[in-house]
């Protein structure tokens, strides 16, 4: 899989990246082996990913990402955020109503 990024820095800037491994890239961000940018603003955050199935697609979505502005960055962040949210509260539903057909059942 390939996946693009937004990190949030320790200073408030937004940092945009692309990698093949995600958790690993957070890490070597963190360790101040990452981006020069990211280097001297740590720590940094994870504050959006999306998942692609090529590089051409997460390299072309990094660009568009790339070009907005700070305003629709955040937005951007804000849908991913809550989008996250709802789906746990979906996993938590999901996980319910399958604890209740097996008490059906038993």
């Amino acid at each position: 899989m390939q996946y693009i990024y937004v990190l949030e820095c320790a200073d408030n800037s937004l940092y945009t990246g692309y990698t093949n491994d995600l958790n690993n890239r957070l890490k070597v961000h963190n360790q101040g082996k990452g981006s020069k940018y990211t280097r001297v603003r740590l720590p940094v955050k994870l504050v959006y990913s999306e998942k692609f199935e090529n590089k051409s697609d997460a390299l072309k979505r990094e660009y568009k990402i790339k070009q907005m502005t700070r305003k629709q960055k955040e937005v951007l962040i804000g849908r991913w955020k809550l989008q996250k949210k709802i789906n746990v509260e979906i996993e938590k539903v999901l996980e319910n109503i399958n604890f209740q057909r097996l008490k059906l059942i038993y």
